[in-house]
């Protein structure tokens, strides 16, 4: 079954999984169309988490799912990583920044955690994005995209503040945003 809203009185209506053509509502009985998207025929629908997933459940899921290129990630879980990663990373320029002022050798010190950082945290952001762009139905391959000057930013911009499919894609089922 199916939970699509009226497009007159935004109730809630429930509707077979292939149902295709013209309904009425049996709140306002105002009538509408609806045609089940191809993609969507055949396939289980589950509305999109609720909830976004909390910021630490988010940190752990991307760290233990390291290198994990399959399945799907859901926006919360993309943003709230790259949002520590961007908080981390800037609290070690700040310090290394400041170390100037303390010792040379503590600035070279904090510059390498700094890089330490980074590159441990390379291959998760990488897995995080790929697994983002595969809740959206899209190949992580995708993300090469990047790589066209401006165009490619903004293209996966938009495309990582979408919602994902709303329905079991071939990369796996709806995100839950749970651990």
């Amino acid at each position: 079954m199916v939970d699509i809203l009226c497009p007159h009185c935004e109730e809630e209506i429930e509707l077979e999984d292939d149902a295709s053509g013209e309904f009425a509502c049996p709140f306002c009985e105002g009538e509408f169309e609806w045609n089940m998207p191809p993609q969507m025929q055949g396939m289980s629908y589950r509305d999109r988490p609720a909830e976004p997933m909390p910021f630490m459940d988010a940190m752990t899921s991307c760290f233990q799912q390291y290198v994990g290129f399959s399945g799907r990630a859901s926006r919360s879980e993309y943003w709230f990583f790259n949002l520590s990663f961007f908080i981390a990373t800037m609290g070690m320029f700040i310090l290394t920044f400041l170390s100037v002022f303390v010792a040379y050798a503590l600035a070279s010190f904090m510059s390498f955690l700094t890089f330490v950082l980074c590159l441990g945290c390379f291959l998760p952001l990488l897995a995080v994005s790929v697994r983002r762009l595969h809740d959206l139905g899209k190949s992580g391959w995708m993300f090469l995209i990047g790589l066209i000057p401006i165009v490619g930013g903004i293209l996966l911009f938009v495309w990582f503040v979408s919602d994902g499919e709303p329905y079991d894609n071939e990369y796996g089922a709806v995100p839950t945003n749970t651990l």
